[in-house]
Order: structure tokens, then sequence, then C-alpha cells
């Protein structure tokens, strides 16, 4: 899941330029300034963009940091991927190693 990570730093970077990467991390809405709607708005953006995913109008109010954004994403793509699986009716080969 480190994959997840470099591309949600990259996100944030892009939303929060003023940010240096080893920062990113730990940031929140509370302990950023920068971090209004606007910003939130465009940092959701960038993120469904980047993941190709479409974040829900009610989650956006519960990721309110680095941490969160990621755990929903995570599990969004682990839901996806267990939904795809188990739709095939099979494994895909590099789950059957």
């Amino acid at each position: 899941m480190a994959e997840f990570e470099s591309r949600l730093v990259n996100c944030f970077a892009i939303a929060f330029p003023e940010l240096a990467a080893q920062e990113i991390p730990a940031v929140s809405m509370g302990s950023l300034a920068s971090w209004d709607s606007l910003a939130g708005i465009t940092l959701i953006s960038v993120i469904e963009e980047e993941f190709s995913v479409s974040i829900a109008p009610d989650d956006v109010p519960d990721l309110v940091s680095f941490e969160l954004i990621l755990d929903y994403l995570q599990k969004d793509y682990l839901q996806k991927d267990y939904l795809q699986r188990d739709c095939l009716g099979r494994l895909s080969p590099e789950d059957a190693q």
C-alpha cells in the first residue's frame, strides 16, 4: 500500500504546495490554516482524478486528515478489488500465488 501513500502525498502537494513532502503524512484540517473549503474541494478533486474514484459528498466531511483519507482510499480499493474478484468468480494470477 506504499503506492497509495506516495500518490496521496502527491495529491496533497498539488493542493498545498507550501508543504514539504515529509510534513504531509501528519497534516490535518485542524493543523493547516490553508486547508479551507476551497482547498478541500481542490484536494478532493485531485484525489478523485488521481485514484479514479468518486468520493460521495456525504463522506467528504469525515476526510479531514491525510491519515483518514489514506484509510478511506485503501478501504475503497480493497472493496473494489474484492467485488471485482467476486464478480469474475476467480482469482487473478497474482492472487493465486
